[in-house]
This record gives C-alpha cells, sequence and structure tokens, in this order.
C-alpha cells in the first residue's frame, strides 16, 4: 500500500495532488456570504439620496441665473452683490468661533487675487469659443453637467469619486455658458456666480449637511422654472420625485437579492499592525 502525503494549501511543496486539487473539507470551511453588508431603511436611503438631489438643484440654480443673464431679465450687478452677501454670511457661519481677523485677511487676500485675474481674463473667456455654435455649447454643458454630478464627491468611498474632474466639468460648462453672455462683465459675474455653487457651497454644505438644506434650494429652483417654463418645472420636479422617492424604494427592495461570497480566493488584504520602528 502506498502512503499519499496529506494536502496542504501550499503551492510551492511538492505533493502527490494535482495544482487545481482543493481539499474539499477545507474550502468552504472560510466561506461567508454578504461579509460586512450593511442593511439600509428606506429613510436612510432617502437621506442619502437627499445629497444627489442637493447638487441638482445646485446645477438647476446655476442654469437658472444664466438664463435671466442671457436674456437680460436681471443685471448682472444684481447677481454680484447677491452672491457676494450669501458667501460672505456663509463664511461667517462656516469659521464660526474659530473667527480670526489674520485668516480673514488672508482669505480677503486670495479672493481678491482670485477676482482681480478673474476680472483681467473674462474678455479672453467670453470670446474663447465664438467659432463654436449656440447649439453645441448647449449640448456640451449638459454632458459636463452630467459628468459633474457622475464624480461629484457625495461622502461615499468609491473609484469613481473624483473631485478634480467633477469641478473642471462644472468649471468647463460655466466658461463654454459664458461666452454666449453679451459682454465681458457677465461673463465675469457668472463665473464669480459658478465659483459659489460649486466651490464654496459644497464645502459649506459638507460641514452643515442636513437634508433640510434642499426645502430652500429646491423651492427658490421650482419658483423660477415655473414663471420660465411649465415644461421644465415638471421635469425637474418628476426628476426629483424619481431620485429621492422611486431609487430609494428599488434599493431598498433589491437589498434581499445581495449574494456577496468571501472566501480564501479572494486577494490577500495587508492588515495594518502597529510595529516599533527599529532606527
Amino acid at each position: 500500500m502506498t502512503h499519499e502525503r496529506q494536502w496542504r494549501k501550499n503551492l510551492y511543496e511538492q505533493h502527490d495532488f494535482g495544482d487545481n486539487y482543493t481539499d474539499p473539507s477545507l474550502f468552504l470551511k472560510d466561506l461567508q456570504k454578504n461579509k460586512n453588508v450593511k442593511i439600509f431603511t428606506f429613510k436612510e436611503a432617502v437621506r442619502g439620496a437627499t445629497r444627489l438631489t442637493n447638487q441638482i438643484s445646485c446645477i438647476c440654480a446655476f442654469l437658472i441665473v444664466f438664463y435671466y443673464m442671457y436674456t437680460e431679465n436681471v443685471t448682472p450687478t444684481k447677481f454680484l452683490l447677491a452672491t457676494s452677501l450669501t458667501v460672505l454670511i456663509g463664511y461667517f457661519l462656516y469659521t464660526g468661533r474659530n473667527f480670526r481677523l489674520n485668516v480673514l485677511l488672508e482669505d480677503s487676500k486670495t479672493l481678491l487675487t482670485v477676482l482681480v485675474f478673474g476680472y483681467m481674463l473674462s474678455p479672453l473667456l467670453h470670446t474663447l469659443t465664438d467659432a463654436i455654435s449656440t447649439d453645441t455649447i448647449f449640448s456640451m454643458t449638459f454632458f459636463v453637467m452630467f459628468l459633474h454630478l457622475i464624480y461629484f464627491d457625495y461622502g461615499l468611498k468609491a473609484a469613481i469619486v473624483s473631485k478634480a474632474i467633477s469641478l473642471n466639468a462644472a468649471i468647463f460648462g460655466s466658461v463654454c455658458l459664458a461666452s454666449r453672455l453679451a459682454s465681458s462683465y457677465h461673463a465675469f459675474v457668472l463665473l464669480v456666480v459658478s465659483a459659489g455653487f460649486f466651490v464654496l457651497f459644497p464645502i459649506f454644505t459638507n460641514k452643515f449637511w442636513n437634508p433640510i438644506m434642499i426645502i430652500p434650494l429646491v423651492s427658490i429652483c421650482s419658483f423660477c422654472l415655473y414663471h420660465i417654463s411649465i415644461p421644465v418645472v415638471t421635469t425637474y420636479v418628476v426628476i426629483l420625485i424619481f431620485v429621492n422617492l422611486v431609487c430609494p424604494y428599488i434599493f431598498v427592495v433589491k437589498q434581499k437579492h445581495k449574494n456577496n461570497i468571501n472566501g480564501p480566493w479572494d486577494e490577500a488584504i495587508v492588515k495594518e499592525t502597529n510595529c516599533d520602528l527599529i532606527n
């Protein structure tokens, strides 16, 4: 009788088994299903969806500002004053008790530098896309704003999240729309409004986020869109209902079908340990 060696999980040891052999008693011993899977309630899903709603409304509010400037129903100076006042109030709310005069002076210098260079470059940005048709500009703006929504940081750790791509897409769309306005001053004001919506507003909301914060923004957007176009405001409301109610419901219902399998075949993960440094 020949005695076979006992199988061990070791690729570098010579044995009487094939390379693809695995002991049945050990193969499924470490099998785990739905490891570290969190089941969300409908309320939690709706709360998470409000982050997307907030950003959709942010884009919508920016496009409303562009529309009023494009049709010259509102002067750019009014939008500049309103943006400046809003940014000032948001700054003091953001700093709170940590407000310091020296920090305010440094931030004021940075803001002044950005405004001066932005105003100097606004004539160039205003004529940057003169050779491109308006329809192409509007179509391009739609796609880059959609790209902004895809890569935006909603507070989740995911590979698709990219703050750089999201911000650059929004700014690029703003530059495209600025070239369709009447003057370089209009373009400058639109870029200032764009910086407030896509740079400063996300910083503020990340610190003080609460789903209730979307109510004023959604209300203002709905009111303005109602006076612009009934089909547009209807589309806006339908999108919000789909994002905030339908999508969370589908997500919660489909959670029971999760079947993630983990086992010894997965890629090894190195765990961090506290080690003494040897000099």
